[in-house]
């Protein structure tokens, strides 16, 4: 009987969790999908140039994305990234840095003028 119960015991401590307060782990049961994206952001006006592309089997996502620095420079990163390797970045400089003495003035939009509508008169929302 005693060993049943040493048995019995043994078996619901084994059983019982270790720590109450820890954090549930998630487990994802879903399979992997493939996919794609790419968009590029090209405005002149404003000074902004940069993109993003990235492609994924499931398993192992790849992908590069730019951007034009303010020293005149283009930063290209190419990435890879699994569960097994993690993030594998190669940073690449296209140009030279330019650090003029002198900037020109900012860009900047006229401003335009503000007109009042002639029928509107505020009145007081109590009497």
């Amino acid at each position: 009987f005693q060993v049943a119960v040493l048995v019995v015991a043994l078996g619901v401590a084994v059983a019982f969790p270790s720590d109450l307060y820890a954090p549930h782990r998630p487990s994802y049961k879903d399979t992997p999908k493939p996919y794609n994206y790419a968009y590029d952001v090209n405005d002149h006006h404003a000074g902004t140039d940069f993109g993003h592309s990235e492609d994924s089997d499931g398993r192992t996502v790849k992908g590069s994305y730019n951007v034009q620095l303010p020293d005149g420079r283009k930063q290209t990163v190419n990435y890879m990234a699994d569960h097994y390797n993690g993030y594998q970045a190669d940073v690449n400089y296209h140009g030279e840095a330019q650090f003029p003495r002198q900037y020109g003035p900012a860009a900047t939009y006229r401003p335009q003028p503000y007109h009042a509508l002639p029928s509107y008169k505020p009145r007081p929302s109590y009497h």
